[in-house]
């Protein structure tokens, strides 16, 4: 954009009735330039910069946006990622990392097997990697998890304990982690997978926490899952805490009995903020209106809902390749789950389980027929899941 000076360049005369009419009145009536006070060019001048201002605001505003870091931060949501420490000083996984992701989540740092090589240590070499990590790179951190029947160190699920004894242990686990990363850890996952699916779907699952022995609650249904809540609240005051689960992204008899659990919490007072949906999808299938109805219905009790691990896992080859058509199928998935999350504002978080097939659990898992289940390739170039994932958060024009 350019202004034209017409008195400079344009030789325009005026005569002394236009200067009167204008407030501006030559120092002699035959000057042939009649010379403007410095007032009115300042004001051109202030003119230029304020057009000049909005021009690029307007411009800023309608470039889109680069990554989904700067998507999720332009709509004021958390895209995240689980992370593996070891990866970190892989320049590419840490450089897409900070680039991609504004929130951060240790894969398995956090868990018992990794935190506890006997009952009076805690290492928290790999936690402290990644915490450091995205407090450096001015992300937010979820922590998962404090309460789990899986990875449990051995000393632990041999130890043939009490439930006296395997209360107080607990308790101590919960409140040193937390209050370890208070101030840090933004979002704690305090139990996951504590309902049982398949013929017992709804049900509470039989674990070493609740049960087996259990730590004194036996029996009495959530009442443990409550206890362990306030253990949490009582380490860290600030910190949202989550019950996460699998299986229960749509309305089915095991959300239905979170549902119950979170609305009994909610009455008594029991301190949850949110529920955590691990949305892993296989057989390119989920009843998004159902996953939508769900989020609609926690976040109508005034808890938040996080995303917590998802993937789109596909049929590969032996080389580990998905065809070009699952791959586009798997990117409208991630869409439309990124959409429905979006259009609740009490949605506020969508992270995936790792974000490059290089380092995926899906293999594995599969013993190698599924995979390609992420965002980005195993080379680090995004995938269409990649862009369908970035439109889908990004603000609406």
């Amino acid at each position: 954009m350019s202004f034209k000076d017409v008195s400079s360049k344009g030789k325009v005369k005026s005569s002394a009735g236009d200067h009167a009419q204008r407030g501006i009145l030559p120092a002699v009536l035959g000057a042939s330039r009649p010379q403007r006070p410095f007032m009115y060019r300042s004001l051109r001048i202030r003119l230029f910069v304020s057009c000049l201002a909005v021009c690029c605001v307007a411009s800023a505003r309608a470039q889109p946006p680069q990554s989904l870091r700067e998507a999720a931060d332009r709509s004021h949501i958390l895209i995240g990622t689980a992370v593996r420490p070891a990866q970190l000083s892989e320049p590419a996984y840490a450089a897409t990392l900070a680039r991609e992701f504004n929130m951060a989540e240790p894969e398995d740092a956090l868990k018992w097997e990794v935190l506890r090589p006997d009952p009076q240590s805690f290492d928290f070499q790999q936690a402290d990697q990644v915490v450091d990590f995205a407090i450096r790179h001015n992300m937010k951190v979820r922590g998962h998890t404090l309460v789990w029947h899986k990875q449990i160190p051995r000393w632990l699920a041999d130890g043939s304990y009490t439930p006296p004894q395997l209360s107080k242990l607990l308790e101590a686990h919960i409140k040193t982690v937390v209050g370890r990363y208070r101030g840090k850890i933004f979002a704690w996952d305090v139990a996951n997978e504590a309902f049982d699916e398949g013929k017992n779907a709804g049900k509470l699952r039989s674990t070493l926490w609740y049960d087996q022995p259990g730590i004194g609650f036996a029996g009495q249904g959530y009442v443990y899952l409550a206890q362990c809540f306030r253990w949490a609240r009582e380490a860290d005051p600030q910190a949202l805490l989550f019950y996460n689960e699998a299986e229960a992204e749509e309305i089915n008899p095991k959300s239905d009995a979170i549902y119950a659990m979170a609305r009994a919490f909610k009455r008594d007072g029991v301190p949850i903020d949110g529920i955590g949906f691990q949305m892993h999808v296989n057989n390119l299938h989920a009843n998004i209106a159902s996953i939508s109805d769900n989020i609609a219905r926690f976040t109508a009790l005034g808890l938040q809902v996080h995303i917590t691990e998802m993937d789109v896992a596909l049929s590969v080859d032996a080389n580990g390749n998905a065809t070009p058509e699952d791959l586009n199928r798997q990117a409208e998935i991630y869409r439309q789950i990124a959409a429905a999350c979006v259009s609740h504002p009490g949605c506020t978080a969508i992270q995936t389980w790792g974000f490059t097939d290089k380092y995926s659990w899906i293999g594995s898992h599969s013993k190698h027929t599924q995979g390609a289940a992420l965002p980005f390739d195993r080379a680090y170039h995004p995938k269409p899941a990649y862009e369908a994932l970035r439109v889908a958060i990004a603000p609406s024009r």
